[in-house]
């Protein structure tokens, strides 16, 4: 009886995901559940979790085994509602995140003849000053700020959904503010905090799961990847450049980068020899998680971390499309989590459940004190390099964000048509510049790839 009604619930949600009239619930004939109630009766047909990643989740985030696995469930259902909702809500949408043991949806608006149409979702509902495009503005006009100058002691900066604010972290807090009015923000969007924080690059100690580059460096495997029929994995960008060559933890020839980015973004793509296989797994501590999928999770959900020297630690998603500062220079739309990390652990895996999430970039602490970790978001690595995940049943379809409408949105933008920095186009009714020269790929629409298009 359940995976029958899994499959009905299924193909609600799949039509709520195609276009929604109302936020409540969707219906096939008879009344249905609320929009939320019916993801999680869907992920939790779905919904696996190895044994090994409900113990982990036990032991860092202090929840009982029970907790995780309910937590693990709601978080995938989360990660379905958002679009739906985001959409529904429009300029009064206000972000969304999850809360408590078991990661209850919570869903912001700042319009408060919302807040009934959130209730009836399932979903917990907070009304708020700011809207998460006025936020999102605010972050990017301190990412514009930070490309002319930004002080050493401004250290990261990013949107707090569940503050309603974006936070700037400084060692000195008169400069962090120095740099918010430089940015010509609104300055009641901006919180500057003072930080002892000062994230780093994590790279060159032993570990496990590790690959070396050719100067003697060492790294982390992010996640096995497919292009063309070549085989390999993503990394962090930091971690070597565009040529240079690895090998594995056994020391044995293993490939060569063929794009790396940093600063900026710090990504980037090694491709292998025919000596290596890639598999959709993350190591943890000598098991292995599988790797099904890339949706992104959403902040307050749990999330671990693989890396060589640390192996395997567990937390949760703090923000998403934060900025942050390092010494060698800003890298902007990573998410920043709880997860501790040291030097050696860069480049590594960062998945939810069995959802890759990105690949580990710098921070702050280590895994004695604890600490905070940035990574880079796993969706643009592939999307800009027209890469495919490797997942536990195989390779899957390089990532083309869900439509939550099926009417053709209009505008300029066209698949196919090379463009270059700083040209303009219209989508959707509004009107983007392009950040880095690129040639259009269906699935790339201005308001899917933030790497390449910023909305003005």
């Amino acid at each position: 009886m359940l995976r029958r009604n899994a499959v009905a619930v299924g193909v609600t949600l799949a039509a709520a995901l195609v276009a929604t009239p109302a936020l409540a619930s969707v219906t096939t004939g008879a009344a249905a559940d609320p929009l939320y109630v019916q993801a999680k009766a869907e992920a939790s047909a779905v919904v696996k979790p190895a044994p090994e990643l409900v113990s982990a989740l036990t032991r860092d985030l202090g929840i009982t085994g029970e907790q995780a696995s309910v937590r693990l469930v709601n978080e995938s259902a989360a990660s379905k509602v958002e679009p739906v909702v985001a959409k529904q809500l429009g300029v009064a949408y206000a972000g969304t995140w999850v809360t408590g043991p078991t990661s209850d949806l919570v869903v912001a608006t700042s319009d408060s003849k919302q807040l009934t149409a959130i209730l009836k979702t399932g979903a917990q509902a907070k009304l708020v000053k700011h809207s998460l495009a006025s936020l999102t503005a605010a972050q990017n006009g301190l990412n514009e700020q930070a490309k002319k100058t930004a002080p050493s002691s401004v250290n990261a900066w990013y949107l707090d959904v569940r503050n309603n604010s974006v936070v700037v972290l400084a060692s000195d807090v008169a400069a962090g503010q120095a740099f918010v009015t430089a940015s010509g923000v609104n300055k009641a969007l901006v919180k500057v905090e003072q930080s002892s924080e000062k994230a780093r690059t994590f790279y060159d100690l032993r570990g496990g799961d590790a690959y070396y580059m050719g100067s003697g460096g060492r790294c982390s495997v992010g996640f096995s990847v497919t292009r063309g029929g070549q085989n390999g994995f993503v990394s962090a960008g930091h971690c070597g450049r565009t040529g240079s060559s690895t090998s594995g933890s056994n020391r044995v020839a293993q490939g060569t980068f063929q794009n790396s980015v940093f600063p900026g973004s710090d990504y980037a793509w090694i491709a292998t020899n025919s000596n290596w296989t890639p598999r959709g797994v993350v190591v943890q501590n000598g098991a292995t998680i599988p790797v099904n999928g890339s949706t992104v999770a959403q902040v307050g959900s749990s999330i671990c971390r693989s890396g060589s020297t640390t192996g395997w630690h567990c937390g949760t998603v703090q923000q998403l499309n934060s900025s942050v500062s390092y010494q060698e220079g800003t890298v902007y739309e990573v998410t920043r989590t709880n997860v501790c990390a040291e030097p050696g652990d860069s480049g590594g895996s960062f998945i939810s459940g069995d959802q890759a999430q990105g690949v580990t970039s710098g921070g702050t602490g280590n895994c004695s004190s604890g600490g905070v970790t940035y990574f880079q978001p796993v969706g643009e690595i592939l999307q800009v390099n027209g890469l495919s995940l490797v997942t536990s049943n195989g390779p899957s379809p390089t990532p083309t964000p869900t439509s939550t409408s099926t009417q053709n949105p209009g505008g300029t933008w066209a698949a196919g048509t090379a463009y270059t920095a700083g040209s303009t186009v219209t989508y959707g009714g509004s009107t983007y510049r392009c950040l880095q020269g690129h040639t259009a790929l269906p699935g790339w629409e201005p308001p899917n790839v933030p790497a390449l298009w910023q909305r003005l």
